[in-house]
């Protein structure tokens, strides 16, 4: 079980985007890193492609950013928390906030 996953709700710890949230787009398993929605933009030169219908110019993107430079939003204080996991009796495993034990699911 991973503890990041698409929509969860993230606070960003580093880089130009530092203590900003958002939500999660994608997640890259194989490279450790995270897409957050509206978060880490980036501009991109497209050229155009008439038979694609693309107008070509320059576009704003979401860039990904490495997994270690986010963490989970707790939204009963307000702040970024680790992730946990437990295992509930019926031996389905769960995540948790690590500081008050809360459910994230």
């Amino acid at each position: 079980m991973q503890k990041l996953k698409t929509g969860d709700d993230v606070i960003v710890l580093t880089g130009k985007s530092n203590g900003q949230r958002g939500k999660i787009k994608k997640v890259i398993r194989e490279k450790n890193r995270v897409v957050v929605e509206g978060l880490n933009m980036m501009k991109k030169h497209v050229r155009p492609n008439p038979q694609a219908g693309i107008q070509g110019g320059i576009v704003e993107k979401e860039a990904p950013m490495d997994i270690s430079n986010v963490a989970l939003f707790n939204p009963k204080t307000g702040k970024a928390d680790k992730v946990g996991f437990k295992v509930q009796e019926d031996g389905k495993r769960v995540r948790i906030f690590k500081s008050n034990g809360e459910l994230v699911d």
